[in-house]
Parts: C-alpha cells; structure tokens; sequence
C-alpha cells in the first residue's frame, strides 16, 4: 500500500507544514460588555474571565486588542434604565454610544469597532423589538428603531453596525438608511442565521436581560439546516457586507454551508454558552483548558468562519504569539 497519511504527521515541522487551517489574531473579534453607572470592571458568575467593563476600563482593553492584532471588538451596551421602545438605544448619551465613541478613540483606527444593532438590552420587556397591543413584536415599527439606531452608532464613530434582531427586512432598511444619512462607509453586519438557542442563558446575565419568555417567533428553529441558506440570501440581497451564524459550534453545519455559498464574508459567533461550557469543564479538570480552547476555535475555522467572534480572543492572541516566538526559537 503506497498511500500511507501516518507519513504526513511523522513530526512537528511536518505537521506544521501541512497544516490546513490556522489562527491569526486578525480574525478574531472581541465582544465586549460595558455597564452604565459603574466605574470598574464587575465579573460576571456565568461567565469566568468575562466582566462587565466601565467606560474607563472598556478603553483600557481596546488598547490591549488593538495592541494584540484582534480584528475587531463586538460593543454591547447594558444601560441603567430602560424603557417599551429602548429609547436609550438611540440617545447619543446612551451607554452604547459613549462606549463606540470610547473605543474608536482608543483603537486609533487599528481595529474595527463593531456595535450590537437590537433593542433587547434597551427594553423593559427584554424584547428584540417594538410589541403591539398584544404584546407580540412589531416587526415594522421594530424596523424604524433599527434604522434610528443605525444612525446613532454611525454617528459615535461605529465601523460595522451588527444587526442582531432578525426582523424581517432589516437590512434593507438600515442600509437604505445609512446611505440616505451620507454613512455610505459603515458595513452592515447581519446576523443572517441566528437560532433560538439554550446557549444564550450567560449572555442574558452579561446584558441584565428582562425577558420573559423566548424569542422563537423571530429566532430560527435549531432544527431548520436549509432555511438558513434563504436567510443568508434575503441579507445578502438588501446589501449586508458580512453575514453571520450563531452559534457557532453547534451549528458547524450550517456554517460550513453558508461559507461555501455565500459571496460575502462569513462570522461566526463562539456564543456565551460554549464558552461557559468549556471553563466549567476545565475548572474541574475534565478537560485541558487550553487545547480545547483553541480546538473550539479551530473548528469554527475550519468550518469556514472568515472571523470569530469569541470571548478568549485576546488570551488566544497572546498564545498565537507564544508559539510563534517559542517557532523562531526552534528555527534558529
């Protein structure tokens, strides 16, 4: 037998050589969470490493991702009051606001500041949208919110607005809206295939999250593989500049089939509860922290992700480069 792949992985540099897929701090984006009314980090019990950031402490870890190489930051604001339409999404005082103005100021142009577009952190009900008389989102008068809060973060200084809420012709207004406000140079980031997943139960404890209920009604089935392929086209076709799936790990076959049909780069989001996942385990020592960490990540990769967003970024940089200087050092 002439074919013989064990050949192949026989040492280090070989495996090295021949290895497919790979990690580069520049597709990596970091999301972030920045909490009105405090003024130092508060960790989050759901999420360990993970902290709600002051304004102050927000800029401080911009400059470590810029500094770093990541590709970008994901900004999330978690503000002090809220309201039935999110008003405070869109008051250029509002906490997200501030916060997009804070970390372009801090980026200085080195890596691209993206901002959560959903009124879900805004609302007392929790809600992604604007609901009717019968407590049902309204997913048109949702729309005007969206394309107002579009504005808004253009306006503080956002490179990439991530619309987030899965309404139904989203993007087509918020691109009609940033191009008719002359905002012709911020992309839209859609998240094209997002499902109603249990792997958000972290995240809602990161934004404070009111909501009772679920968001099923516009969130896609986790059993629904081809509908995500409609999604992604309707997106594509009202003008997204980058499409993404979330979650990322549980729906590699989603993603893998988005990356090979879509003509616009591909996100994937590591989501709050795969990472919580993989600290619990290895908090116990079932699994070794590290390698699963970057295997996580890898697979996401490898799947077709053009970028990750994920809350061990800015530790992975920090390893990629470790490696990298440990590589030279071996070479010489």
């Amino acid at each position: 037998m002439r074919i013989r792949p064990r050949r192949r992985r026989a040492t280090p540099a070989l495996r090295r050589l021949l290895t497919e897929v790979r990690l580069h701090p520049s597709e990596l984006v970091l999301p972030l969470f920045v909490k009105e009314g405090i003024s130092e980090p508060t960790p989050l019990r759901s999420m360990p490493g993970v902290v709600h950031h002051s304004r102050a402490s927000l800029r401080v870890v911009v400059e470590q991702a810029a500094a770093a190489g990541l590709g970008g930051v994901m900004l999330f604001g978690v503000p002090e009051h809220r309201d039935a339409t999110g008003t405070g999404a869109t008051d250029p005082d509002g906490i997200l606001n501030l916060a997009i103005a804070d970390a372009v100021e801090a980026a200085r142009g080195r890596l691209v500041v993206m901002a959560d577009l959903c009124l879900d952190e805004f609302t007392d009900h929790g809600h992604c949208g604007v609901l009717d008389s019968r407590g049902a989102v309204d997913n048109d008068a949702t729309l005007v919110r969206y394309a107002d809060m579009a504005l808004a973060q253009a306006r503080a200084g956002a490179d990439v607005v991530g619309l987030s809420g899965m309404m139904d012709g989203q993007v087509g207004v918020v691109r009609d809206a940033l191009d008719d406000a002359g905002f012709t140079g911020v992309s839209v980031l859609a998240y094209a295939a997002k499902y109603a997943s249990a792997f958000y139960g972290p995240f809602r404890e990161a934004v404070e999250s009111t909501l009772v209920g679920d968001r099923r009604t516009y969130q896609m089935n986790p059993a629904n593989r081809r509908e995500a392929a409609l999604e992604v086209a309707i997106d594509v076709e009202e003008g997204a500049d980058i499409v993404m799936v979330k979650p990322a790990m549980s729906y590699l076959d989603v993603l893998a089939d988005v990356a090979a049909t879509s003509p616009v780069p591909v996100a994937a989001y590591q989501v709050s509860g795969e990472y919580a996942m993989i600290e619990a385990a290895a908090a116990q020592g079932w699994i070794d922290r590290r390698p699963a960490i970057l295997e996580s990540v890898l697979s996401i990769r490898r799947a077709g992700a053009d970028h990750v967003l994920t809350y061990w970024a800015l530790e992975i940089a920090g390893w990629l480069r470790e490696d990298l200087t440990t590589s030279d050092r071996t070479n010489r």
